[in-house]
């Protein structure tokens, strides 16, 4: 007899990835559960047909439940939660990622949110595992050295997602003591590491876009601190990470840090983009608050399809320590691949679709 899992955030590109994973291991699961929300439905299911079709998983065993997070009782119906009562694994991806997003949405999604989810998974007579998917960035402006053992709240945040993630994780953790409890705190996830492949343009791409469009410029001037890590991951590793720590025991109680143990700095980063982007070195500085300047202005940002927030990582000197990670995943033999192996995929992946809007994120 397998397991029933369920997965909120469905049909998000981690949760339907995490899905592709785990029922490769045939016998280990009985039932897969996604909760999506109404308007997604119709997409919910194009993704459950494109999953059963490349897959021998039955058709029957995957139920789509139509609910929200927001919501008491997942906005569940009586019956529906009934039949979601034998639910031995539970995965909780839904949020709001947006880095620009306002304070009262985040919050209601993020915060309120996972208080329902919570709730909802203490009522759970079977369950084995409660998996929540916060950010290493909930670090908010702390810097130095961050360990995976820590939760302290920071002077100030970034943003909303940060300080609303941070809140959240402080009631997952609150359940540690009664539930088991995995908390996963990627770094920022891009696509697979071999194919490139992704489902939306945010993120490390945004750097993409910014050179796509500015492609005739003559010079592209170096932009942030030189000692500045951004810390990406590929899909695949994060989906083997998290599938192994989620089933091995090894895993019941912790928080780990799903990042790069050896990232590159932002100037790096922007430099093996635009040479493999465009065949260019990037040529003298440019201040921050010429390009902060530029980008407070809404019809800039839309054309050059970038969030002005991303800036405030460009001087952000925090480094994320994930030993605990590595010595757990070192079981497995599972680690996380250099990034800049990854470049040459990531950006034929983007030159392939950057002309499909749907891959692209609304830009405020």
């Amino acid at each position: 007899m397998g397991n029933n899992y369920l997965f909120t955030g469905f049909p998000g590109f981690i949760a339907n990835q995490l899905i592709k994973k785990l029922i490769e291991k045939e016998g280990e699961v009985e039932n897969i559960y996604v909760l999506t929300l109404p308007a997604m439905k119709e997409k919910a299911e194009q993704t459950k047909a494109t999953i059963i079709t490349n897959s021998r998983f039955p058709k029957e065993n995957f139920h789509i439940y139509v609910g929200d997070i927001t919501k008491q009782g997942l906005g569940l119906s009586a019956i529906d939660e009934e039949k979601l009562q034998d639910t031995t694994y539970v995965f909780h991806l839904a949020a709001i990622y947006d880095l620009a997003v306002p304070r009262d949405i985040a919050y209601l999604v993020n915060v309120t949110g996972t208080k329902h989810v919570n709730d909802w998974v203490k009522s759970l007579p079977a369950i084995k595992r409660y998996v929540y998917f916060s950010t290493a960035y909930v670090a908010g402006l702390r810097e130095g050295l961050l360990k995976e053992d820590e939760l302290i709240r920071p002077h100030a945040f970034k943003n909303f997602y940060e300080e609303t993630k941070y809140e959240a994780e402080v009631l997952v953790e609150a359940l540690k003591a009664s539930l088991p409890v995995t908390i996963i705190r990627p770094g920022i996830v891009k696509g697979h590491s071999l194919t490139g492949e992704t489902t939306k343009f945010d993120g490390p791409y945004l750097f993409l876009n910014v050179m796509d469009r500015l492609k005739r410029l003559p010079i592209f001037p170096k932009m942030g601190h030189k000692d500045a890590v951004v810390n990406l991951i590929p899909i695949d590793f994060l989906i083997e990470a998290v599938l192994y720590l989620s089933q091995e025991k090894i895993g019941e109680g912790k928080t780990y840090h799903l990042t790069d143990p050896n990232p590159y700095t932002v100037i790096e980063i922007y430099q093996m983009m635009l040479n493999e982007m465009l065949g260019k070195k990037p040529k003298g500085n440019m201040p921050l608050s010429i390009v902060k300047f530029f980008l407070s202005f809404a019809s800039i940002r839309k054309w050059l399809r970038v969030e002005k927030e991303i800036i405030d990582y460009f001087t952000w000197l925090g480094k994320f320590d994930s030993s605990i990670a590595k010595a757990d995943l070192a079981e497995a033999n599972i680690r996380c691949p250099d990034l800049k192996e990854q470049i040459p995929s990531m950006v034929k992946f983007y030159l392939q679709h950057k002309v499909n809007n749907d891959y692209h994120i609304p830009i405020r």
